[in-house]
Order: C-alpha cells, then sequence, then structure tokens
C-alpha cells in the first residue's frame, strides 16, 4: 500500500500530466475555428482571388489551364467564375458579389465596359481590380492582360485581303460590338481593307445566343447570293459560321476568316469550311492574370510600381489555317492537360 506521501507525490505527476498533453490535445488548429470553450487563435491570412469570363464557351478552359498552373506554383486558390447568360447585368452580379466577399483581386473579361465603368470603379476602391480579353479603359482598372485587339483585327484584316485580291462583298458577326475587344477587332479589319474594294454589306450582333450566330450567317448567305467572306469576330462564331455553310453548301464558295480556336472552329480550317482564324492566348491570360492579382495583394505598391507605363500587357496572337492547323491542334490538346 501506498503512503501518503508517495500518494502525493503521484496525484501531483497525474496533474502534471493532465495539464501539458490535456491541453496539447484541445488546442485548436490554425486556420480552424474557435472551440466552444474559448477563443482559437488567430486564422492564417488567406488571399481570395476571381477569374470572371464574359461567357461559358470553350475557350475559358484553356485560360483555366494557365490559372491552374499559378496555382500550383504559388500554392493559392483562384475561382473561375463564368456568367451562365454571357449578359453584362449576369456579369454585374457576379462582380458585386465578389467585391462584398473580401476579394483581394478580381480579373474581369468585361462584356460592355462603357456602360460598366460605374460599378467597375467601385469595385476598384474595394480590392485590386484588373482586365483581360475585353478591356474597360475609361475606368479605374489598375492592369489590362491580352490581346491588342485593334492590332489583331490588322491581322485578320490582312489575310482578307490576301484572299480577296480583287475585292468582294463580306459580313461580319459577332455577339455584341459594344464589347471593347468586339470593336477594337472590327476597327483594325475595317482599317486595313480599306481601299481594297472590299465592301462591308452588314453586321449582325447575337447576343451570344448560338443558335442565332448560325441563324444570322444562313440569313445573309440566302439573302446575298454574291457575298464573298465571312467574318467571325467572338470564339463561337467560328463554329457557327462553319456549320452554316456546311448546312447551305456552301463551303468553300462563301470563304470565312475568324478569331480564335474552338474545336468547331479548327475542324472548319480542316474541312475547307473556314479559311483562317487569329488565335488569341487564353492560356496566359488566365496564368498572367493570377500572377499579377497575387502580387498585387500580397506585395502592394512594390507590385503597382511594376505595371507597365501603358498600364497593359500584350499577350500576342497566331495566324493559323490549312497550313499549321494540325500542329497546333496537338500543341492545344497539351494546354488543356496541363
Amino acid at each position: 500500500m501506498l503512503g501518503r506521501g508517495e500518494i502525493v507525490a503521484a496525484a501531483s505527476l497525474l496533474l502534471t500530466f493532465v495539464l501539458i498533453f490535456g491541453g496539447a490535445c484541445n488546442r485548436t488548429p490554425a486556420g480552424a475555428g474557435a472551440s466552444s470553450g474559448g477563443a482559437a487563435p488567430p486564422a492564417p491570412s488567406f488571399v481570395k482571388l476571381a477569374f470572371v469570363t464574359n461567357n461559358t464557351s470553350e475557350f475559358w478552359k484553356i485560360a483555366g489551364a494557365g490559372i491552374h498552373k499559378y496555382e500550383k506554383e504559388a500554392k493559392v486558390q483562384v475561382d473561375l467564375k463564368l456568367p451562365a447568360s454571357g449578359t453584362a447585368e449576369s456579369q454585374n452580379q457576379i462582380l458585386q458579389d465578389l467585391s462584398s466577399q473580401g476579394y483581394a483581386g478580381i480579373a474581369v473579361s468585361t462584356i460592355a465596359p462603357n456602360d460598366q465603368v460605374a460599378l467597375l470603379d467601385k469595385i476598384a476602391e474595394k480590392t485590386n481590380l484588373i482586365t483581360f480579353d475585353s478591356d474597360a479603359p475609361k475606368s479605374k482598372r489598375l492592369l489590362y492582360i491580352g490581346t491588342d485587339n485593334y492590332e489583331a483585327g490588322k491581322v485578320l484584316g490582312g489575310r482578307i485581303v490576301t484572299l480577296l485580291p480583287k475585292g468582294g462583298k463580306i459580313a461580319v458577326f459577332v455577339g455584341t460590338f459594344a464589347s471593347d475587344n468586339a470593336a477594337q477587332r472590327f476597327k483594325g479589319i475595317a482599317d486595313v481593307i480599306a481601299g481594297h474594294k472590299i465592301e462591308i454589306i452588314d453586321k449582325r450582333e447575337d447576343n451570344t445566343d448560338r443558335a442565332k450566330a448560325r441563324s444570322n450567317v444562313e440569313d445573309l448567305v440566302n439573302a446575298h447570293h454574291d457575298l464573298a467572306l465571312v467574318v467571325g469576330l467572338y470564339n463561337y462564331n467560328g463554329p457557327a459560321i462553319a456549320a452554316a455553310l456546311d448546312g447551305l453548301g456552301k463551303k468553300g464558295k462563301v470563304l470565312a476568316a475568324v478569331f480564335d480556336e474552338d474545336d468547331g472552329t479548327l475542324d472548319g480550317i480542316e474541312s475547307g469550311a473556314i479559311q483562317v482564324t487569329v488565335v488569341q492566348k487564353p492560356f496566359m491570360f488566365g496564368y498572367l492574370a493570377s500572377k499579377w492579382m497575387h502580387e498585387l495583394a500580397t506585395k502592394g505598391d512594390a507590385a503597382k510600381a511594376a505595371i507597365p507605363p501603358n498600364h497593359s500587357i500584350d499577350t500576342g496572337v497566331d495566324l493559323i489555317d490549312k497550313s499549321n492547323v494540325a500542329g497546333f491542334k496537338a500543341k492545344l490538346a497539351e494546354l488543356k492537360r496541363s
């Protein structure tokens, strides 16, 4: 039997064990919520970043691959948001929600930049706002990342001149001319084809309605039997044009010059329904937008000082036709797997 002194010593040892190891077991992990018995230690800072597109097209899967690459490199998370309806109203709702949820950086491809300036400026007061793909130069955004759309339009315009050496009538199709990227692409095309006997006889908007994008082409091809070439300014216009010309039996008879690298566009080039497409570099949209948002959020004034004087980063374009489409498709498949 233990003596009184031994009992006291054992009890003291047991109490020490409970205080040390029991306290350790009940300690709240970093970042976890507080237990009912006391306050939790402060959670580590978590930077919330968002990348907001202008529609739900396949084009943005490539940008998503760029986002994921940066996420892996920097150990951050970037929330990808795609407006289901492709309207400025639906995009505005997403932007308003994000701005009220403590995001440290928001990147957006604006749908109607002139109409969205007031909202964008309010968001820019709360967080680091940058644009990509479709700029809003009149807003207080810090930086634009993407294609110089006017120069891209000039590249496509140059190929249209080559395709129509004797001139001819053309028609242009797009979701909306209100977007900065569409307006700049159209201006670039128009400036280059001027003086080459190439006449733009009509321009049609579809407001991102895929069925209307195709029917617009069918309507004009049927109405103008001397139409020489059709132009698609948005990524989904290429597949819509290819499908319309195929369905009307006009493949190769009415030429097509478009933008972007949708599967239907690249298949159309291989089949001869589309002659050329100017492709952007959406992978870099996602990667660079994520990188800049993260650095602006974590480095503050040092990152702002590194922004180019013109507040723009041109990611460039490539011209794809039948001569290089197979190699481009292989490269694209690799990017989508990354």
